[in-house]
């Protein structure tokens, strides 16, 4: 009789790990389903610009995104941005899911007289420098310390189009896989849309072939577009193209935030089981406390 109970002891020990995995699914399933997903002609901001998503892409309102970002993946408290873009037949809660956040930064009309002449292995130092000063101040705010590894796509830019694209290769703590940031932004009379795409290295290929599709439908309305710059009335921006890609300026502009405020952190699926895992353990063990493990 005290081997069987032993026994069945053990067997409802080993049934714990398999009930927090159908919880975790649930509340993951559930979370996914309270986000409100659109398609078609969507205008983000003022009427700053039109998004003509095709059926390959969804778009997730301001509300939503941030949800998504603090929420589902685990990223530090932020404002919400003007929304995101995802691939229709991936769940932005899967391990391949990916997703593009669009933000706007109102500083001026940015030059793109230097885009030719900028030494990127250089300016890649810099940043990998920036970043280590940086993220001293994130580990101090309770967050992952990062590392820029190096360019996952080198820095170009389409003087035809205004649109310059690259990604980076970073590592957050100690995770064993690295996220991709990849980042496009667009130029325009007044500022630059920002959009900064998010998964795991392993995604960068479709990835850059999605960013590709993404950079295509994605435009300032007329009046908000790089050509319809006024001289002599237009503000200018106090920077150029490298320090779009670098994501700063020199400090006596003070136009910027922190380095690490377009950084993003791999997705982390939202768990909600922990706390009910330890009180039905206590429970078996005889009230007992049990040490909760991250």
């Amino acid at each position: 009789m005290r081997a069987f109970g032993c026994a069945a002891l053990l067997t409802m020990a080993l049934s714990v790990p398999l009930a927090a995995q159908d919880q975790d699914s649930l509340a993951v399933s559930q979370f996914e389903q309270s986000l409100h997903y659109e398609t078609g002609s969507i205008e983000i901001g003022d009427d700053l610009a039109t998004l003509a998503i095709p059926d390959e892409f969804r778009f997730l309102g301001p509300e939503d995104s941030r949800r998504l970002l603090v929420d589902g993946w685990g990223n530090p408290p932020r404002e919400a941005p003007l929304g995101m873009i995802l691939p229709s037949a991936l769940s932005p809660m899967s391990e391949e899911g990916w997703a593009v956040v669009l933000t706007y930064e109102e500083d001026g009309y940015v030059d793109d007289e230097e885009a030719g002449s900028i030494d990127y292995t250089e300016l890649l130092r810099e940043m990998q420098k920036d970043i280590r000063e940086e993220s001293e101040v994130r580990t101090e705010a309770g967050y992952e310390p990062i590392e820029l590894v190096g360019w996952a796509a080198p820095p170009h830019y389409d003087a035809s189009t205004h649109k310059l694209y690259w990604a980076q290769e970073l590592k957050f703590g100690d995770t064993d896989v690295n996220t991709l940031n990849y980042n496009i932004r667009i130029l325009g009379r007044r500022g630059v849309l920002v959009l900064n795409a998010v998964a795991g290295m392993s995604e960068l290929a479709p990835v850059e072939s999605g960013m590709q599709d993404v950079m295509a439908f994605v435009n300032f309305n007329d009046g908000h577009r790089y050509t319809d710059f006024v001289p002599g009335t237009d503000k200018v921006a106090a920077y150029g193209i490298g320090a779009l890609v670098a994501g700063k300026v020199a400090a006596k502009v003070g136009l910027f935030k922190l380095l690490l405020a377009g950084l993003l952190a791999a997705k982390k699926l939202v768990v909600v089981a922990v706390v009910a895992i330890a009180a039905f353990l206590r429970r078996l063990m005889g009230g007992k406390a049990v040490e909760e493990t991250p």
